[in-house]
């Protein structure tokens, strides 16, 4: 088995080689593509959409962590200028995956190389996410500028600030690191905030997850479900459902409150319960009869990621651990990795909805590559 996880984990290097360089060349947003040029997605850099650079910076990083090839750790740096921009003179145009954007680049590299330059830049980020806490709501506004209620989200207007998205969870980590470095508790308290928010009202009973949900801004109270990356609003989308199980072991490690294990736990098998002879999930587990069943091995390659994290507290039982390696080995499989040197991507399906591949799917099928096979933290 250890093999085929290396042979995958060589593959993940020989890309990134390609697209770390590509994205240093020409610094812009790079989420997914049918055909796995990411580069020809067309969001930029400084783009308030953009949540998806760092994948490859990430996948960077992870590749120079063990190959010791100074060439990846040089084209990261290459684009420390942009980051630092963003945050500090175009912090306006940033949204809530500022966790996914700096724990994969300035944290990651601080813990790596110890540079304090990387560490402000890091801290700028927390403190910019940190600015988009509702305190009336306890909830992390998702998307739109902080100077505007409405942003245009690709078809016509969308009231964005009163939601929140399950996916916050997997920014919190970049909080949690803030609050250890200086010492300042606001940056604990937002992000334990926001944990017990999405714990009351995004996890179901049955222990499926929502999406979105809105918030009265008078009251602070939950006033909706919404819904915009599942098939309905009262769906139950993999994705999300692995970024809440990820996102609560996460916010366990750095809290040591249960709760969030326990969460954690019981949302995992809940999405195990929901998985068949493919290992690897459908886009979203209430699909309509007659609905085509697409996979979504990004949801799956997270997932591994997150029973590892449950795994490093003990709280991984036995069927957890199997379904890991069914998991990861299905990843590993050529129907879903793309051995093919002329194709950028990685995960085939890694996308969800559409058959695509992602940043994010390679990214963390990397990084669950990485820490099967060499027991090591992860940048998070």
């Amino acid at each position: 088995m250890r093999g085929i996880f290396q042979t995958a984990f060589d593959l993940c290097v020989r890309k990134t080689r390609l697209n770390i360089k590509q994205l240093a060349d020409d610094p812009k947003s790079a989420a997914w593509a049918v055909n796995g040029d990411y580069f020809a997605f067309n969001e930029g850099f400084y783009e308030i959409g953009n949540w998806t650079s760092s994948f490859f910076t990430g996948m960077a990083l992870l590749a120079w962590r063990e190959t010791e090839d100074e060439f990846f750790l040089n084209q990261v740096l290459r684009l420390a200028s942009c980051y630092r921009e963003k945050v500090f003179n175009r912090h306006l145009d940033t949204h809530h995956d500022l966790g996914f954007l700096y724990s994969l680049y300035s944290v990651a590299l601080y813990k790596l190389t110890g540079d304090k330059q990387h560490r402000e830049v890091g801290l700028r980020a927390a403190e910019v996410l940190a600015q988009r806490f509702n305190e009336k709501g306890s909830f992390i506004r998702a998307w739109g500028r902080m100077d505007e209620i409405e942003s245009s989200i690709v078809e016509g207007t969308l009231r964005t600030d009163n939601m929140a998205i399950i996916d916050c969870l997997m920014n919190l980590p970049l909080l949690y690191w803030a609050g250890q470095e200086t010492g300042d508790q606001k940056y604990y308290n937002i992000a334990v905030r926001h944990a017990d928010t999405v714990l009351k009202c995004f996890v179901r009973a049955d222990y499926s997850v929502a999406h979105a949900i809105r918030f009265d801004l008078e009251t602070g109270q939950m006033s909706e479900v919404d819904n915009y990356c599942g098939f309905s609003r009262d769906s139950y989308w993999a994705r999300g459902a692995t970024w809440a199980i990820y996102g609560f072991a996460l916010s366990y490690g750095s809290t040591g409150d249960k709760k969030y294990l326990e969460a954690a736990v019981k949302l995992a098998r809940k999405f195990v319960e929901e998985l068949d002879a493919e290992a690897v999930p459908v886009w979203d587990f209430r699909l309509p009869a007659g609905a085509e069943r697409i996979r979504d091995a990004s949801a799956a390659a997270v997932m591994v990621c997150g029973i590892q994290e449950l795994a490093r507290h003990q709280a991984a039982d036995g069927e957890l651990l199997n379904v890991k390696k069914a998991l990861l080995s299905r990843l590993c499989g050529g129907e879903y990795l793309d051995a093919n040197p002329n194709c950028r991507g990685v995960l085939k399906c890694g996308y969800g909805c559409k058959v695509a591949y992602s940043s994010w799917g390679d990214y963390f099928l990397m990084e669950a590559l990485s820490r099967e096979l060499f027991d090591v933290p992860t940048f998070w």
